[in-house]
């Protein structure tokens, strides 16, 4: 794929020009000054997501503060077909919240609130920009938590955790943000507010909030969610299993889960993953092992204790050379917050790193490390591995350095045939980034003509007229027809293709 740098419309287009001048004066009749961004420093910092590859100024920036007035956004961009594209906090890896050169960026910084916590029912109803960690921090007065726990917690939003349908360290057993949010608001292109779920645990009708989260703002804009707390356990306990082989952590994780055992959280890290996680918090890693697996055990003492002395000599005949049990809560927080720390700490390995998202069989997990080592060699990049192994949600991170003319290609490449070789293994091209505008290509792998059709009809009954985040999510059957006819570059070849370009 040729750079998206070298695409990027510029800000002073004689076109887009007027068109802004003409949207900010018609704004400015339904919104208050401050909430209207249409100077190139002031929208700058908007023009891309966590994929920073990809970079695009928006037409300009609004940041509303109540459903009126995101309301009206709405109306008047559906009504003068002016493209919306939806914004939490910026943390997304996929290009999600690219903006559109003629459209409008809709932040939803501004809606930060907790509006209502009920320890009783064990719910919190927020607004899309109440932070994932702040809800656990206002509930854990009560004894309660909000369970999904990306690892941008600290930073991302419950809005854009809906939109990714976001997940964490403790998904295995706990579940996505779809498994945890009970209700939605949302408002439509063309301004109509509609309410998806409820405080009961079913409702006649089709299923529209879990088609709602994990749409990738294509369907509509949220505005408020309602999630499910669950009660903080009575104990929790961290082993730490190091491994002189990578399969031998990859088949271990199978070990676990078909003994019985659904482990709160389940990570596995490889030998660059452990050593940059350990010089950047010193968490404690063995640094001269080839991988470890952080299993996590929750519930009451006993359980916990019992199911630690069942885990530790199973691991242990499973070819793990040290198994250690956290002697006590701070050392189990230093575990974790090396690898939530991680991708920030790999970041100091190399200019720039490309981080994928895949999810795989679990039993599949030693032969997809082994051909994603040997990809990363025939391409000459390095690659570090961190991620929910329990589940099979992979994490490559391709190290790189886009100043070397070609290697941000070449990493694209690669990355796409990383997430084809997950298709191809009965897997998932993401598993919570979404696919946003970087997997695109693979979604012509991932599903037929016939199933894509089915995901557009979906989106011209919420958004006929195409203006919420365009070009996301669901290709074209055109864009499509393209990348098929492009030489082979499947995950079985044995070089590198002749050429990097994709249309």
């Amino acid at each position: 794929m040729s750079s998206p740098l070298t695409r990027s419309q510029p800000f002073d287009d004689p076109g887009l020009v007027a068109a802004r001048a003409a949207l900010v004066r018609d704004l400015r009749r339904i919104l208050p000054a401050d909430a209207i961004l249409a100077d190139e420093e002031a929208v700058r910092p908007y023009e891309c997501d966590g994929l920073s590859a990809y970079r695009q100024t928006p037409l300009l920036v609004v940041l509303p503060r109540t459903i009126d007035e995101v309301r009206l956004i709405l109306r008047h961009c559906h009504d003068r077909g002016v493209p919306v594209v939806a914004r939490g906090a910026g943390t997304g890896l996929s290009g999600g919240a690219l903006p559109a050169a003629d459209g409008v960026l809709l932040s939803l910084a501004r809606f930060n609130r907790i509006l209502a916590l009920d320890p009783v029912n064990r719910t919190a109803r927020v607004q899309p920009g109440v932070r994932n960690l702040a809800i656990s921090e206002a509930a854990r007065p009560y004894g309660l938590y909000y369970a999904p726990d990306p690892s941008s917690q600290i930073a991302c939003t419950i809005g854009g955790n809906v939109a990714e349908n976001s997940g964490g360290v403790h998904c295995l057993k706990y579940g996505l943000t779809v498994h945890n949010v009970l209700a939605a608001q949302v408002l439509t292109i063309d301004g109509e507010l509609l309410e998806f779920g409820g405080a009961a645990l079913d409702a006649p009708g089709y299923d529209l909030l879990a088609l709602f989260i994990g749409s990738e703002g294509l369907l509509g804009i949220v505005v408020e969610v309602t999630v499910k707390l669950l009660p903080m356990p009575e104990r929790a306990q961290a082993l730490l299993a190091a491994y002189d082989d990578v399969e031998l952590a990859a088949r271990a994780v199978g070990d676990i889960i078909a003994a019985g055992f659904i482990p709160a959280g389940l990570e596995m890290m490889d030998r660059l993953a452990i050593q940059a996680a350990e010089d950047f918090v010193h968490a404690g890693y063995p640094t001269n092992a080839a991988a470890i697996l952080l299993c996590e055990l929750d519930g009451t003492n006993e359980e916990v204790s019992e199911q630690v002395a069942q885990i530790r000599p199973l691991l242990l005949a499973g070819g793990a050379t040290e198994v250690r049990t956290a002697r006590d809560e701070a050392e189990r927080l230093r575990f974790w917050q090396g690898r939530k720390a991680a991708f920030p700490a790999v970041g100091r390995l190399a200019p720039d790193y490309y981080c994928m998202d895949g999810t795989i069989p679990r039993h599949r997990l030693p032969e997809v490390l082994r051909r994603t080592a040997e990809l990363a060699e025939i391409y000459g990049l390095r690659v570090a591995n961190v991620f929910h192994a329990g589940d099979g949600n992979m994490h490559p991170l391709i190290l790189f350095d886009a100043n070397q003319p070609g290697e941000l290609a070449r990493t694209e490449e690669l990355g796409g045939l990383i997430l084809e070789l997950c298709v191809a293994v009965g897997g998932t091209i993401t598993g919570e980034h979404g696919v946003g505008i970087e997997k695109i290509q693979q979604m012509c792998v991932q599903f037929t003509a016939a199933e894509l059709d089915q995901f557009q009809a979906v989106k011209q009954a919420f958004d006929p007229l195409g203006l919420l985040n365009p070009g996301k999510g669901i290709p074209t059957p055109r864009r499509c027809s393209e990348y098929r006819q492009l030489p082979t570059r499947r995950p079985d070849d044995a070089a590198p293709p002749q050429s990097l370009d994709r249309p």
